[in-house]
């Protein structure tokens, strides 16, 4: 008896915060609101894997708004120095990106249908401090999240990315309740409170209130990812390689998902 092979489909679901700033909690007690959006190579370059794998990529974001860059992400510090490194990933998600893909205008949340998202191979969020604005307390957010989360699609979030998972407890308990996840740590998140001067809410903290099982250290300043059934995450810029890569193995290597 022959069988019918069903392959896996070649889509990929990228969240991207749509925030421009988050609150930054002042000394004086007011809050200000810092600028902020994407970490650019947090998505360039998982995003240049994709494409170049053959994967079609659609972004997704709470309002459809254009998403922006977090402006310390496009700063050649970030780079090394690198000048041509930056100015290649940033070509790549500000050029081609915007104009062959709905980057300019991501799907809203809402409008993405359950029946819909069975045509996703798997999902990607990348960091910058916005998430802390827009993604963590999202309904509809939640909701796509448990449809990958349920079904054991590969799921990949990096640095302030994990923030989102938080979104499934909307609705319900938190779906990743024991899972190992590494995120943008509270040791690198007071740095950057000492270099803003104020104070900022601490992805790894939220995370393990919720229960999950945060992986920390060394290992993850260097770039180091964890891997915890169909979720692989990473705690800043240095794990985007690695990040992008297990993420299209762990796509190429599961069954075909259940709708």
């Amino acid at each position: 008896m022959n069988t019918i092979k069903t392959e896996t489909p070649k889509k990929i679901l990228i969240v991207v915060s749509d925030a421009h700033s988050f609150p930054l909690k002042k000394p004086d007690g007011s809050t200000k609101e810092q600028p902020s959006g994407y970490f650019l190579m947090e998505l360039a370059k998982p995003l240049t894997k994709f494409l170049d794998a053959g994967y079609d990529v659609t972004f997704a974001s709470p309002t459809g708004a254009e998403p922006k860059p977090d402006p310390l992400s496009e700063s050649l510090l970030s780079y090394a120095g690198n000048y041509y490194e930056r100015q290649r990933q940033h070509d790549l998600v500000e050029g081609k990106m915007k104009t062959e893909k709905n980057f300019k205008h991501p799907t809203q949340f809402a409008d993405i249908r359950d029946t819909s998202l069975k045509d996703y191979a798997g999902i990607f969020i990348p960091g910058g401090h916005a998430p802390l604005s827009d993604l963590g307390d999202n309904k509809d957010l939640g909701r796509i999240l448990r449809h990958f989360h349920d079904r054991h699609k590969p799921t990949a979030v990096i640095c302030h990315g994990p923030y989102a998972l938080l979104s499934t407890k909307v609705d319900g308990e938190f779906a990743y309740k024991g899972y190992r996840i590494t995120s943008w740590s509270d040791a690198e998140e007071k740095m950057m409170e000492t270099l803003l001067w104020g104070e900022i809410e601490k992805v790894e903290s939220a995370l393990r209130e919720q229960g999950a099982d945060m992986v920390e250290g060394a290992g993850e300043k260097m770039g180091q990812i964890t891997v915890d059934r169909e979720v692989v995450s990473g705690g800043n810029p240095f794990a985007a390689d690695a990040l992008g890569d297990k993420f299209l193995q762990m796509i190429k290597g599961d069954a075909a998902p259940k709708g």
